[in-house]
């Protein structure tokens, strides 16, 4: 009798387990999901947020023209289709016609357009990537109602990758006084519909029914599964993976080091991670301001620093260590540059030495003229994340040991970061991006006079700016690499305008009954929800 019952509930209990394997691989529609997220977005307009790490919020509302498949290619999404000229030089639009705006407005050509003329106002887009595009453009035609035809001024290679990814605001969003923070007023074309915001707390998403042009990259057509998404803002690691282990959350991404063992191997849970595009976390070092202007210094930085056991350290091993100005996983990337600098530490305090800072204060700084050696680091804390605290920490420390180099650590707020930015003011600021295709390296090293919003380190080198100008303007891709791998030697081993630290990567960890959450397919950043479904009862 007792085998008996073993043997039902045995049964039972197998034909339950099948039942779960099945249904995980049969998306449901309904349910909602908790995401609790590292970074809350500063703006929830998609064109002016500069933090790549709100993308995995603001991507459920706002769309593009296109989508990319790993290999980088282009599928259609908003555009059914695209032509270009052999030149490059005008870029064809062929718009779907079955999109509408959340809030009911037309998806049509002016629509589009008017998105793209935005990007010549500079009141609108200073200080953003926005405006760099927008220089090239020459004029911007609706021929009819879903053509939109730009034309630029010269060949520009990475514009296409700029204009594909644009993300679409609705024509109403132009004259909403939320237009610079985001908010309800602007209307995507996403699966899901901004419901709620509250500040500090979390930002609630419902699903948007009348959804139906998702692009091939996605797994499904038609609504999103989930009714509801909730990401909750909490700042802290430790406190993101105890609201998953405990149940308070569904999900969470950002997960650190020491943390990351919670969820590897774990059957109640699923763990990914992925490396992101674009350039590395690195420390940006001013060549117009303070000590940094001499190049014996940003040197013996570049050359001094120990990063790889820092990394060590505070990742667990769980970060990959960077050596360009771009990712590795970057097309672009050369791969050359790898152990060629770093861990130096008698050739950096020769080249310092040399530059003049040979004596020392009380506390072992080194000093000249009465001056200590200290370079002003600022970071703004609307970045603040994935421990990097705790590595600026690590790195100050190793800067006073090794170098005698007083590194202040300066966390500032959005206004005072874009009035220091602005100033020059400043010694190095800590920061990476997530661009593809050149963008990236066309906002760090153009001459900020010449649209280079992110160009940390101010410089304006004629051999860079004419390297610059070769890979844009050829669309052959082995020139492109090319000339971004000399500009890579120079930026780095001769002038060194930054010390590479880690490449950024995305860490996404569910709970077992969530299912479809991944990462991009191109860009590898954590998607938006509309694939993933739930089973949880």
């Amino acid at each position: 009798m007792k085998l008996t019952s073993i043997a039902l509930a045995l049964g039972f209990s197998l034909l339950g387990n099948a039942f779960n394997a099945v249904a995980a691989d049969q998306p449901v529609s309904g349910g909602s999901l908790t995401v609790g997220v590292e970074t809350e977005p500063t703006t929830f307009n998609p064109q002016l947020n500069g933090q790549d790490k709100a993308e995995i919020t603001l991507r459920n509302f706002w769309e593009s023209l296109l989508a990319r498949r790993p290999d980088g290619s282009f599928v259609p999404w908003l555009a059914q289709s695209y032509e270009a000229s052999q030149d490059g030089k005008v870029i064809r639009f062929n718009l779907r016609q079955d999109v509408t705006f959340s809030n009911g407005e037309k998806f049509d050509a002016n629509a589009v357009a008017d998105n793209f003329r935005q990007t010549q106002v500079a009141q609108y887009c200073a200080g953003t990537s926005l405006c760099l595009m927008g220089s090239h453009i020459e004029k911007i035609e609706t021929p009819d109602d879903h053509t939109v035809v730009i034309t630029l001024k010269e060949v520009y290679s990475p514009f296409l990758s700029f204009a594909a990814g644009l993300q679409i605001l609705a024509p109403a969003s132009w004259k909403s006084p939320q237009l610079k923070s985001g908010g309800k007023d602007l209307a995507g074309t996403g699966p899901f519909i901004l419901e709620s915001y509250e500040k500090g707390q979390q930002v609630t998403y419902v699903k948007n029914p009348k959804y139906n042009w998702a692009p091939a990259t996605a797994k499904h057509q038609g609504p999103a599964y989930l009714d509801r998404v909730t990401y909750r803002f909490l700042p802290e690691s430790s406190v993101r993976t105890g609201a998953l282990l405990s149940g308070q959350v569904d999900a969470i991404e950002g997960i650190s080091g020491n943390d990351a063992g919670e969820f590897k191997d774990n059957p109640d849970f699923t763990y990914q991670h992925a490396l992101n595009t674009g350039t590395p976390y690195s420390l940006f070092l001013n060549v117009e301001y303070g000590p940094t202007q001499d190049v014996k210094v940003r040197q013996a930085l570049l050359q001094g620093l120990d990063i790889d056991p820092l990394l060590k350290s505070v990742y667990r091993g769980e970060r990959t260590r960077a050596w360009g100005i771009t990712s590795p996983i970057d097309p672009l990337y050369n791969k050359e540059l790898e152990g060629k600098y770093g861990n130096n530490p008698d050739a950096a305090n020769k080249l310092l030495d040399e530059a003049g800072w040979k004596t020392r204060d009380g506390e072992g700084f080194r000093t000249k003229e009465g001056q200590r050696l200290r370079i002003e680091l600022i970071q703004a804390q609307a970045t603040v994340r994935d421990q990097r605290d705790v590595l600026l920490q690590a790195i100050q420390a190793q800067a006073r040991q090794r170098l005698g180099v007083d590194l202040k650590l300066n966390y500032v707020d959005s206004g005072t970061y874009a009035d220091v930015r602005k100033s020059g003011k400043f010694g190095t600021i800590a920061n990476s991006n997530t661009p593809t295709d050149g963008v990236d390296i066309e906002n760090h090293y153009r001459p900020i006079a010449q649209g280079g919003a992110i160009n940390y380190s101010r410089v304006n080198d004629e051999k860079i700016n004419g390297l610059l100008d070769k890979a844009a303007s050829t669309l052959d891709l082995k020139q492109r690499r090319d000339f971004y791998s000399q500009l890579q030697q120079i930026a780095l081993p001769q002038l060194a305008l930054a010390v590479p630290l880690y490449e950024p990567e995305d860490q996404l960890a569910t709970a077992s009954y969530v299912h479809g959450y991944g990462f991009r397919s191109y860009k590898q950043m954590p998607e938006s929800v509309y694939d993933v479904w739930v089973t949880k009862q």
